[in-house]
């Protein structure tokens, strides 16, 4: 097994290139529906053919893998993700199962290791009794240690009586007496909890990459912001883009800018290049902690309508500002509230520099899961693309799911994958790890199984969606990146897989295995219960993960 980093092949004799070739397997192409195999030189696709032509290319100077019928296809893009965020979640307390305040408090008391206890993924709502610990319990479970605990949707935590001492929560908005924190409080918590030695970063860092690299994913935008974490994280994060042996970073920085002068000022400050003002600058919260500014009250809190962090005024300048510089900006909005301020916001920085300004830079929203047809038709007006995740769906549109509990009825219309594609609303794909995991097949039954089947996709949407449309929302300059045709960059991952067929969204219509009348690429079949198994990620060439098995 290679090593992270090492280029795939063997040396070409007399050219200093890399050349591998795979064969015997399915490539997923539009160069041709029937390949079997592809040849890499360097950090390029050479070729994609047939079984039969790879006999009569193969020679000694290649590495040859075989496939044994795995398939090989794009490598995964993750829209969303925050990098330290998630090593924390795989290195920390995973509290994802705990169902009780009971089952907490053991998971904190038999915490190892010294200092603050970290944990991320409790879900209050679904546990039978959701009242959460006190502050003096959680400080009696931890002993002398300070204790950070985040709820699933990492808009809100639970804290120890210690870290509200030593953070100066006293007084912030968002913190109420209780071990749970919000807004203010809870950013400042967060912040506190995060002051870790360089070293510690990027060990949580390195973790968090080399989970995405052995799930298939070539690319994380990573979506930084000042309430999560200082530029220090940000240019670590951008820094393993040096070494080439990681999924590459797309880093954006979530700070509000208020003219032209002030966003150059931003982006000369943070010491490494972003590719936008971007990502989690809220303008609202999330709905699992009743943050997410919504029209109508919540409908298990009433008089409660969550909470707008931006005035229209404020965004439309940042809009403004960074259409001017053709730069890319973009916010996190999720409640309906929240998505009109930001529509409107469109509307004043479009009077103020022009449409086509607008339209040209690109701009992103992010997770935009309350939208009906009139919001949609603005965002295709001002080419907006949506980043959105699907696992959101997958873990709370059931009946009776989250959504449900919060919103009632207008659950039903949530995250409407369906609809901003046929609207012409260009849509990417993520987790928002750790809120989700890193599992991009899971990510693509999502769509496919939608809990509203009026918004339910194919499995070849979500795929583009999650592979090619990634690049496109970051506006890389290459337009074959997420493509395996000839001229592309060799980024791609393996996958062991059951079987391959041809799948839709609507239930009416049968899908199929390989009938050559339709000319579609195969994908893995989703409905199996489990997810294909990743067996070698490769990005611009060089491996960033093997299996064991791949070349047995």
């Amino acid at each position: 097994m290679n090593q992270p980093g090492t280029p795939v092949g063997q040396q070409h004799q007399g050219s200093g290139r890399k050349v591998t070739m795979y064969r015997n397997g399915s490539i997923y192409t539009a160069a041709d529906p029937f390949a079997t195999a592809m040849v890499v030189d360097g950090d390029t696709v050479a070729w994609v053919g047939s079984e039969q032509a790879a006999t009569s290319i193969a020679d000694s100077s290649m590495e040859i893998i075989d496939l044994h019928g795995a398939l090989l296809a794009p490598g995964f893009v993750d829209s969303h993700t925050h990098l330290t965020e998630t090593g924390l979640a795989l290195g920390g307390l995973q509290l994802g199962t705990v169902r009780s305040a009971t089952e907490l408090l053991d998971a904190v008391a038999a915490a190892g290791g010294s200092g603050t206890i970290l944990g991320h993924g409790w879900d209050e709502t679904t546990w039978n009794d959701p009242t959460l610990p006190s502050l003096e319990e959680l400080q009696r479970a931890a002993g002398d240690r300070q204790v950070y605990l985040s709820r699933v949707d990492v808009h809100s935590a639970l804290v120890s009586a210690s870290l509200v001492a030593a953070a100066g929560l006293d007084g912030l908005d968002g913190y109420a007496g209780t071990a749970r924190v919000v807004r203010a409080a809870h950013t400042a918590a967060r912040l506190h909890a995060r002051r870790f030695p360089e070293a510690e970063r990027r060990t949580y860092q390195e973790l968090a990459l080399k989970e995405a690299a052995s799930n298939g994913y070539v690319a994380l935008a990573e979506m930084s912001a000042p309430h999560i974490c200082g530029p220090e994280d940000l240019r670590m994060a951008a820094s393993w883009n040096e070494h080439g042996d990681y999924p590459e970073i797309l880093p954006y920085w979530g700070e509000l800018a208020s003219s032209e002068e002030h966003a150059q000022e931003i982006l000369g400050g943070l010491g490494t290049p972003v590719l936008g003002l971007a990502g989690d600058l809220n303008m609202d919260g999330s709905i699992g902690s009743r943050t997410a500014a919504l029209l109508e009250d919540y409908s298990d809190t009433p008089g409660q309508r969550g909470s707008l962090y931006l005035s229209v005024d404020e965004a439309a300048k940042h809009l403004a500002a960074t259409s001017t510089l053709g730069l890319q900006a973009g916010f996190h909005v999720i409640g309906d509230a929240g998505l009109a301020a930001v529509l409107d916001a469109l509307d004043s920085a479009a009077a103020d520099v022009g449409e086509q300004r607008i339209r040209a830079a690109g701009h992103r929203l992010e997770h935009v899961e309350m939208a009906d047809q009139s919001a949609i038709d603005r965002l295709a007006k001002y080419s907006v693309t949506v980043s959105v995740q699907p696992g959101f769906d997958a873990a709370w549109g059931a009946p009776g799911g989250l959504y449900e509990q919060r919103l009632g009825n207008r659950s039903r219309s949530m995250n409407p994958f369906a609809s901003f594609y046929s609207s012409g609303v260009p849509i990417a794909f993520g987790s928002d790890s750790p809120v989700t995991a890193l599992r991009p097949w899971s990510s693509v039954r999502a769509c496919l199984e939608h809990s509203n089947p009026d918004q339910r996709i194919s499995a070849r949407a979500a795929f583009l969606g999650h592979t090619r449309a990634g690049w496109r929302a970051a506006k890389h300059r290459n337009p074959l990146m997420g493509q395996l045709v000839p001229g592309a960059p060799a980024s791609f991952a393996v996958w062991e897989v059951d079987e391959l067929m041809v799948q839709v969204a609507d239930s009416r219509v049968q899908s199929w295995s390989t009938d050559p009348r339709a000319r579609t690429p195969l994908l893995p079949a989703l409905d199996t219960g489990s997810d294909p198994r990743c067996l070698q990620t490769v990005h611009q060439g060089r491996e960033l993960f093997a299996h064991e098995s791949l070349r047995v």
